[in-house]
Parts: C-alpha cells; structure tokens; sequence
C-alpha cells in the first residue's frame, strides 16, 4: 500500500517568474518556494515546460515524486472564464482562446487543475495564511496597475458568472484633476481608480507636480526619466520628502474613498492591501491616509457597529503572505478542491 502523503501544488505565473509551492492534505507548507522563469512571452507550451520544472524542482527538494501531487492550482496575470484566456494582457499572443486549464491537465498526466486570475489568488494567500480567519475578505494590490480580489467565507474565491469579477481598479472615482480633467486608465476609459493609484499614476503626478514653479529644485528634478523618479519617489518619502510624502497621501486617500463604495457592496469586514506598499518604511502612515479616505466616503456602519460603537465593522490590514501569497493561495484551493 502506498502511504506517501497526497500534496498540493500551486503555481503562480508572473510575467516574469513563476513562483511555486507545495501543500500537504493538512495544508501545510511542504518545502520552500521555488522560482523559475516564466517564458510567457513565448507562448503558453514554452511557459508549460517552465510549470513542469517547477513541479520537479518541488518535488526533488522536499523529496517527493510527482505522482503524489493530487491537484494543482493555477494562476495567470489575465482575465480567464472555466480555464480559457479571454484576453492577451502581458501574455504572448497563442495564449487567448487556449483552454490553459485543460490543456496543463493533460500534459501533466490528468491531474486536476484549478485556475483563476492572480488577483483572485493573492487574495486566497492571504485568507490562507490567516488560518484563524473565517470570514470573508477584500484583497486590493496596488502595483503596476490596481488588482483585487473577494474571498468569501470558507475560502472561496468570488469571481463571477465569466471569472471577470473583482476588477477594483477600473471603478471610477468622483476627483479630478487641477485642470478638470479626468485622468485616462490603462483600459481606456477616464477617472478609474487605478488611473490615480497605481505606479502608472504615480509617474503622472510625478511629472505634474514637478512641472510646478515652487517644485522646480526639487532633487527630483535632475533630468531622469519619469519611470526611474517613480521609484525613487518612495526612498524620497521614507526620508520625510514633503512633495513625496504629499503624493503617497493622496493615493491613500483616494484608495480609501474607492473602498468604502466596495465595502458598501461586498461588506468584507476585513481589507487587505497588498503589493509593494506593504514594504514601505512609512506604511503605517500610508495605512493612516487610506483610512481618512474611507472615513470621507463609508456610511458610519461601515465604520462601527450601530449595536455595538465599540465594535469595528471594517478593519484593514497589510498583506502577510509574501511573494509566496498567490502560489500558495492556489495551492489552497486546489486542496479544497480536489481533496
């Protein structure tokens, strides 16, 4: 009879890395992470070759085989409905259309996979890591762009009737520019919310306040590419910057206010923020704005109970789970899943 522990594989492509774990039938971490390039520029078979060597790295560390995986869990950085790839986002062009799901299933011997977006995958890391946690929860990321995900109670992703649910950062905001204008977002249309919180916004503001006459010695100011000021921008705050600082203070307002219309629809009690922004010398600060901005646009039973004041409705965290956060979130609901 063969007693080897069944295990659970997740795996997280990135537009360059594919991150991966391993799970046991308790859910228990088994070995370390591993990291491989992704190769999804080259389309999704050169990628599958990544995933299977990822899946032998895995197994030869901890000292398992890979006939003991029992089901994978699958992410990809793009909109997918029942495993197919609706949209070519950071992928190569072969990937739309492609029944990813299905097509990993077969090449990998019949083992079940589990995909969904990364932003539905994080959010699940996180519900994971919070082994205590039962209720339900709202992940939102700041990054590149504004990803997000909704995890209901039990561990259970939501992502609608297409898998395209959770697309925080394309709900508008009602703030515009100096000007009147609106800011233009990555998906075409103006005023999202990720057109003002995002490290594509930051460059924006960037080059907006710099422009200013009372910004013009700012050290900034030297003549480097906007893309390289956006990510000295953070060191400048984590220093007492005031125009960094100023700039951070308004996209965690603005997060903020863009929540407390989420909080009205999803009720999370619980908002998690993720991304690069967990790592910040000042987020603590940052955490401060973000609330500022909720407390401006929540109704107050978001805020406290009207039965209870003393009780909080709605609570935010910093995200916990790493950058193993989605890996091992879809390693979870591949557990869940296929157990």
């Amino acid at each position: 009879m063969n007693s080897s522990p069944i295990l659970y594989a997740g795996l997280d492509i990135g537009g360059t890395t594919v991150k991966s774990v391993l799970v046991d039938a308790a859910g228990d971490l088994v070995g370390e992470m591993v990291e491989v390039r992704s190769q999804v520029k080259n389309g999704y078979e050169a990628t599958f070759a990544q995933l299977e060597l990822a899946l032998d790295q895995l197994t030869g560390a901890s000292g398992a085989r890979r006939d003991q995986i029992a089901g994978i869990g699958l992410d990809v950085p793009a909109p997918s409905s029942e495993g197919v790839i609706w949209a070519r986002a950071n992928l190569g062009s072969d990937w739309v259309g492609a029944n990813v799901r299905d097509l990993l299933s077969k090449r990998v011997g019949g083992v079940p996979v589990y995909m969904t977006n990364d932003g539905n995958a994080a959010a699940l890391g996180e519900y994971a890591v919070r082994k205590k946690h039962f209720g339900s929860l709202l992940l939102i990321a700041p990054g590149t762009g504004l990803g997000g995900g909704f995890v209901l109670p039990g561990g259970r992703a939501w992502e609608g009737a297409n898998g395209l649910a959770l697309e925080v950062g394309h709900v508008s905001v009602p703030h515009r520019e100096e000007d009147g204008s609106l800011p233009q977002c990555s998906c075409g249309k103006l005023g999202c919310l990720e057109a003002w919180v995002s490290l594509v916004a930051l460059r924006r503001r960037i080059a907006i306040e710099l422009a200013k006459p009372e910004h013009s010695s700012h050290p900034l100011n030297d003549g480097t590419p906007v893309e390289e000021k956006a990510f000295r921008l953070r060191e400048f705050a984590e220093k007492g910057d005031a125009l960094a600082l100023a700039i951070f203070r308004q996209q965690g307002n603005l997060l903020g206010y863009g929540l407390a219309d989420l909080v009205r629809v999803f009720d999370p009690g619980l908002v998690v923020i993720g991304g690069g922004l967990a790592e910040m010398d000042f987020r603590d600060q940052y955490l401060e704005w973000v609330e500022e901005g909720f407390r401006e646009r929540a109704w107050p039973v978001y805020l406290n109970s009207p039965i209870q004041p003393e009780q909080v409705t709605t609570s935010f965290e910093w995200a916990t789970g790493g950058d193993a956060a989605a890996a091992l979130g879809v390693a979870f609901a591949a557990r869940e899943r296929f157990s």
